[in-house]
């Protein structure tokens, strides 16, 4: 497979991945296209891989991460309609807006490794050791990171059946 071709059938997952992990679809894009700019000059050695989107992958999540480090800790947001673009419609109430609202206020001020242990787990349902190999630690730290940021959310969330709903014991 060529860099054009990879490049055209991953480009729309790549940006909803980036977009997870960063809660900002236009710093999304922005990563999204440093990493393939990065990738098309290597992609040599990348498209000889057995995985070259999970690999593809990881480059977009160790670029947002420098990114990160080097932005300190700003909080993203993200509106409504960019989160619709990623996650498919649900009939929505005032009530589950605002606790829709929270939960995404909420996983913004959860540490960059725990997001993407999130999101990796709960957005692209991988399993502890892909999760661990992308991230590149080992599965009990992704089990950890998990735990961490779903004990988070729980600790912060009102006790209210809508809120905790969906979010696994």
């Amino acid at each position: 497979m060529t860099f054009e071709e990879f490049a055209t059938a991953r480009l729309g997952s790549l940006v909803r991945y980036a977009t997870v992990l960063t809660w900002d679809p236009y710093l999304a894009e922005d990563i999204t296209q440093e990493v393939l700019l990065k990738a098309q000059t290597r992609w040599g050695r990348i498209g000889g891989l057995d995985a070259p989107e999970q690999y593809v992958k990881r480059m977009i999540l160790n670029q947002f991460l420098s990114w990160r480090r080097r932005r300190a800790a700003r909080m993203l947001t993200i509106s409504p309609e960019a989160l619709e673009s990623i996650a498919p419609p649900v009939a929505d109430s005032a009530a589950a807006a605002e606790d829709r609202d929270l939960v995404l206020r909420l996983i913004a001020t959860l540490p960059p490794r725990q997001r993407a242990a999130l999101a990796l787990r709960y957005y692209e349902d991988m399993s502890d050791d892909q999760i661990a190999e992308l991230l590149g630690c080992r599965p009990v730290t992704v089990r950890t990171q998990i735990f961490r940021a779903l004990a988070t959310l729980r600790a912060a969330l009102p006790v209210r059946p809508s809120v905790i709903e969906g979010v696994p014991s």
